[in-house]
Parts: C-alpha cells; structure tokens; sequence
C-alpha cells in the first residue's frame, strides 16, 4: 500500500482523481480485478473522488477498509445532483458493490400519486405508484421534504389524502362526519359535500400546475406573507412560512418517471407486448426474437456499447454481447453505431439457433439519424434483421425505415412498453455495468 500523506498518496487512482471534472456525478471505485466495489455520489467528482486518498480517509473507520483497495476510478457525469442520487441508487441495486451497505434492497424511491379517475381525486405518496389512472411526478430523493412539501401543499389547495370512496350524489355522505383535517382547515371535505366535484377538480388542476413546475407565483405569495408576518412580529407564523417555502422548493429534488424508470416497479406483458408489435407493424409473424443496441461513454472516453436479446419478450442473458469501440475516434454515436451494427451482421458462418440467430427486429436507441447509420452499416452486409426501428427517448418517438413521419404509441401500448423494456435493458447494460471498461472481455468480432 502507498504511504499517504496530508495532499494524497500518488497511486495511479489517486492521480486519476485529479483528472475528474468539478461536475455532478457518479464515482465507481474498483479493485485490482476491475471489479467495482464501491459506488458514491457527488456534487463535485474530482473533489469527492480526491478526498479517499488523503491521510484522514485511511483513518477514518468508514473509509479505512475501502481505501486500500482502490485501484481505479471510473464516472458518470450527470446534469444535476438530483440524478447522480437516482443514478447512484440504480447502480448500487444493479451491480452490489461489497463496501455500499445501503441502497441494495429492492425498497424504491417514493413518488407522489394523484388517482385523477376519482370523482374527488385523492394525493398520496406511494413507493409503488398505478400503472393507470394516476397522474404521477418523481421519482423524489427526499421522502420526508416530500411529506413535508404535501402537508404544504394540502393546506393551499385542501385536497384530499383519505381513502374513502367518495361517490358524488351519494346521500350516504351528508351525514358523514368530516375528520380533523376539515377541521383545521387543511381538506375540503368532499366527504360530507362541503365542496363541488368541479370545485374540487379546479384545486386540482392547481395543484398539477406547481407539481408540474410552475410554482413561480406561489413562491412569490408566500414570501410576501412571512415578510409581512415578520414586519408585525409574528415570528412563528413568519418561521412557519419560510419552512413552507423550504418544503415547496424540495419538489425539486426529484427525477423524471420517464428518465428514472424504476424497473422493478412497472411490469411488463410480454406476450401482449409481442402481439402488439406484430399489430402495429404489420408483421406477419409474431417477432420471437427482438435485439437492443446502444452506445455508451463514460468520463467523455471508452466509447462502447451494447447489444441484448430478447426471446418472446424476456430478456435472454446468454444472447447479450458487449463491444468496445474500435475505428472510431473521440465521440461519434452515428460512427459508433455503425460499427457496432456492421460487427453484429457481418458473419459469415451459420449462428446457433440459441444465442445469435438472426433478430425479427433490431431496435437502435435514438432518432432518425441513429437508424441511418443502422441501415447504411447493413447496406453491404450478408445478413439483415427483419424489421430495424429506432426508438427516441425525449418524445418516445418511433422511426420506421420508409416511413416519411415517426410514430408515437400511446404510452399505455403494449407494443411500446416492450421496445422502451429492450431499450432501457441496452442502456443499462452499455452504461451501468461500467465495470467491464477497458477489459479484454468486450465481444471482438
């Protein structure tokens, strides 16, 4: 082991550390083996990375097992600390480093529901949200800000939180007794008719309003109410509002559903899945045998990616190849997936009927210009999957070879569901399992 001293050790990893960007991110430390055997998060990487190979971290009893098994460092740049939180709870549940003691249960992150099919739709917090009938923001990082932000929120707009079936029209409700949260001004009472189904959906659509961001005039209300209640000295109510303005302001610390899908939440069909996308696409058999690509780089370097399988719409492990990118130099996701298509289609003797028979279809993550670079890379080529789709993330667009407009699915579509199920496995598979970086066992063909 290196000798440490006060300003680091001078070990490989060590000097890698300085090399990180003060971003937000992901950092993976990893052992003489390549294997990743701790995963952390941090507003600035290279300071947070740095900070293991000082004196102090080998001190520290937290630390102190850890450190000398650094060999290597590798990253994940995120925009923001909210998603190198998400992305690091993804990864420690993927991969189960040995030193990260949290996260590694299958427990989720909560979201906030909104059951929009009520009559008088109820607010609550679940860590497993409905597939349907719901509208629903997070995931959030932060569950009791979250609480803490509703009870907020349920004092301005009186929603309710109950699980009663409030039936509009109901006699039965007018001699109901409406609970304490009536009686401190903090629910409407839909319970006992106190307030319209048209009134209490407008409190509603108010409160989507802020959820969905535009909390800007809230905010503004808010804080002129705490200085006027700090003017004329009520100081509790002034401490009271600014600890509502604190608790809106965590609604920020929240990923995005369709960015952050928490797989283990939203099942998937496959048999409707596959019977769906010989439906949309006019198929003439049911695609048995589905394949994902998708092209990774971590730390702006080591361009590769990934290829899974998919057979009757399960994910099938054996079929799934890993590339490191070879005649593309710096950063090209049109090149890279060229090659990678090229690689993958480009045999020449007879593939087992298991793992690399010929796809019914080929899904490339991205647009327009990734399927391009899919089809010219098979212009040549003496083999070709039956269908090619390309699948966009911002919009869940689907691009079709030939079709002159991208179709978009409705997002409850079986068909759709699956496609975004081999593209979200790809991505992992490609950008979470950075372990296999730089080591010899990426697929060489």
């Amino acid at each position: 082991m290196s000798s440490f001293s006060d300003s680091g050790d001078g070990s490989p990893a060590a000097e890698k550390a300085k090399t990180l960007p003060h971003a937000p991110g992901v950092y993976l430390m990893k052992d003489a083996a390549e294997r990743v055997i701790y995963i952390g998060k941090a507003k600035d990487l290279r300071n947070r990375a740095g900070s293991y190979f000082h004196k102090a971290a080998l001190e520290d009893a937290r630390t102190a097992p850890l450190v000398p098994e650094i060999a290597d460092i590798d990253f994940i740049e995120t925009e923001n600390e909210v998603d190198a939180m998400l992305l690091e709870a993804r990864l420690i549940k993927d991969i189960q480093p040995k030193y990260n003691r949290d996260l590694k249960d299958s427990k989720t992150f909560p979201y906030l529901q909104i059951r929009t099919r009520e009559p008088f739709p109820r607010v609550e917090i679940t860590r497993i949200p409905k597939e349907h009938g719901v509208k629903l923001f997070g995931p959030f990082t932060n569950s009791s800000g979250l609480r803490g932000a509703v009870l907020t929120l349920q004092k301005i707009f009186k929603f309710r939180t109950c699980t009663l079936d409030i039936q509009p029209n109901d006699e039965r409700w007018r001699w109901f007794r409406p609970c304490i949260l009536h009686s401190i001004q903090q629910c409407s009472a839909p319970c006992h008719y106190r307030i319209t189904a048209e009134d209490y959906r407008k409190n509603i659509h108010r409160l989507v309003r802020v959820l969905e961001g535009k909390r800007k005039q809230l905010l503004a209300e808010l804080s002129r109410e705490m200085k006027l209640a700090a003017e004329e000295k009520r100081y509790e109510a002034a401490a009271e509002l600014r600890d509502q303005m604190h608790d809106l302001q965590t609604l920020d610390q929240r990923g995005n559903v369709e960015t952050h899908l928490q797989p283990e939440l939203f099942a998937v069909d496959p048999r409707r899945g596959v019977l769906s996308l010989k439906r949309v696409f006019k198929l003439e058999t049911i695609p048995r045998i589905i394949e994902g690509i998708d092209i990774a780089h971590l730390g702006g370097s080591d361009m590769v990616a990934s290829l899974v399988r998919f057979i009757d719409g399960l994910p099938f492990k054996p079929g799934y190849r890993r590339y490191k990118i070879k005649s593309v130099p710096g950063i090209d996701d049109f090149a890279s997936i060229a090659e990678v298509v090229m690689r993958r289609f480009s045999f020449s003797e007879p593939q087992s009927e298991d793992c690399d028979s010929l796809p019914d279809i080929l899904l490339i993550d991205g647009g327009k210009g990734q399927l391009g670079a899919a089809m010219s890379a098979l212009e040549h080529s003496p083999h070709r999957p039956g269908l090619i789709l390309a699948l966009a993330k911002q919009d869940e667009e689907i691009f079709v070879p030939g079709w002159d407009e991208s179709l978009k699915l409705d997002r409850r579509s079986f068909a759709l569901r699956l496609l975004q199920y081999v593209r979200d496995e790809s991505h992992r598979f490609a950008q979470h399992y950075h372990h296999l970086l730089r080591r010899k066992r990426f697929t060489e063909r």
